[in-house]
């Protein structure tokens, strides 16, 4: 992969942290792949104006890293004033102006969004969300960003701009803050969990972490309190299913950080590593892995409080919780799954199947969940119509019939037929 990088050097720059501006030109096939009418006119349009325009933060460090990013998120010198006048001179759409404020424009060419941001610097911050000023300083928008591999700019020529050694850290495998862990932190408290999350997605070891960058953790856990449930559980449901998942959530407990983050106070460090090691393979859903943690259904209740996670999500984690022991593969049965079968075909939910393919992953059941996986919820032969053309005619006793009838169906594993089923009936 880095053969299919170019030409590397350093300029000198004064900066607070650093005193170099690393460069070097990006020619590889994901990179080229961005290329589209909608970006070449993009890029036409604030060439013709004279203003800057260069892919930004994490769409950059994908593609140092070999993939094709699935947002690309632009940077430019513009100010949004200036961009909505290039835009409309142009005959351009533009949609969702939400994010003007923040100085963000969504413009809308051949059927292609493209989201620029103005270069910006923090004036005042309050540990959530930071009041900010336009710039044409594209180090001082890189110092404002939390982490070194999410800090860099790139042409659309392909030439790299890093300020902070996000190469570098990148090639190393190292996840580190812009500057001091401690100031980036207290700007906006997330970036304690986006860390944990990068850390997943980066580094190859799981216990690589800076010694320092622990400590500022520590130091401003506390933080956490104040960041919304919402905003924490995107965060916390991707690094859950990452690399070091077990690893990272067990350190957060070090750390004292579960009291700040819906998570219970005595979770099952065990029981989550066990559950993350054997489903780890499975594409777990989020909850499955934290369901773990939780040693008793108010405990799902207190983190559904503070995190407000979705309705499927929280009777996931209840689901779990309640048939982890209790739902079990049979050891008198020579059909293993039955238990499970069963329990899908008596239910009136529609996404009981989903869940107990969730619980086999939960107890390392790889065999029988393969085997669910394949299997459908038979159809039940018997309607209240056929009892009825029978002669039983109260609600009741066809309730009470059907449900023999429906138990008796079980016992054959589903293999009866109508008739078969109807000569069980006694008149």
């Amino acid at each position: 992969m880095w053969s299919r990088i170019l030409r590397p050097r350093v300029i000198g720059r004064r900066s607070s942290y650093w005193r170099s501006l690393f460069t070097m030109k990006l020619k590889t096939s994901e990179f080229q792949s961005l290329s589209s009418d909608g970006l070449n006119d993009l890029a036409e349009i604030f060439e013709k104006h004279r203003h800057e325009l260069r892919i930004a933060g994490g769409a950059v460090r994908d593609l140092l890293s070999g993939k094709r990013p699935d947002d690309v998120d632009f940077a430019t010198t513009a100010t949004p004033e200036e961009m909505k006048h290039m835009f409309q001179k142009a005959g351009i759409r533009m949609i969702n102006n939400k994010g003007e404020k923040h100085g963000t424009i969504t413009a809308r060419l051949h059927n292609e969004n493209f989201e620029v941001t103005t270069l910006r610097v923090d004036v005042q911050t309050d540990g959530r969300h930071a009041e900010v000023e336009f710039t044409t300083d594209w180090q001082k928008d890189a110092e404002r960003r939390d982490l070194t591999i999410n800090s860099m700019f790139l042409g659309l020529d392909g030439t790299l701009y890093d300020y902070f050694k996000g190469y570098e850290d990148l090639q190393n495998r190292e996840v580190r803050f812009v500057g001091s862990a401690e100031q980036r932190i207290q700007e906006d408290y997330l970036r304690i969990l986006r860390y944990f999350r990068f850390y997943g997605r980066v580094a190859l070891e799981p216990d690589g972490h800076k010694p320092e960058t622990l400590a500022a953790i520590r130091e401003n856990g506390r933080g956490l309190a104040a960041i919304s449930g919402e905003r924490i559980w995107v965060e916390l449901k991707k690094m859950v299913v990452g690399n070091h998942a077990a690893h990272l959530l067990e350190l957060m407990y070090r750390l004292e950080l579960a009291q700040y983050i819906g998570l219970p106070p005595d979770g099952n460090i065990e029981e989550m590593k066990l559950v993350r090691n054997t489903a780890k393979d499975h594409s777990p859903k989020p909850m499955t892995v934290l369901a773990a943690l939780f040693r008793c259904p108010e405990e799902v209740e207190k983190m559904d409080i503070r995190l407000k996670v979705s309705r499927e999500e929280k009777t996931l984690a209840l689901f779990l919780v309640k048939y982890r022991r209790e739902l079990c593969k049979s050891v008198d049965e020579p059909d293993s799954l039955k238990p499970f079968t069963d329990f899908i075909f008596d239910s009136r939910e529609l996404d009981t199947q989903s869940k107990v393919c969730e619980l086999l992953k939960y107890q390392g059941e790889e065999k029988l969940l393969a085997e669910l996986s394949r299997w459908s919820v038979p159809r039940f032969p018997i309607s209240g119509h056929d009892l009825r053309r029978l002669g039983i005619t109260s609600g009741k006793d066809i309730g009470g019939t059907l449900q023999e009838l429906r138990d008796i169906w079980k016992k054959s594993r589903y293999q009866m037929d109508k008739d078969e089923l109807l000569s069980y009936i006694k008149f």
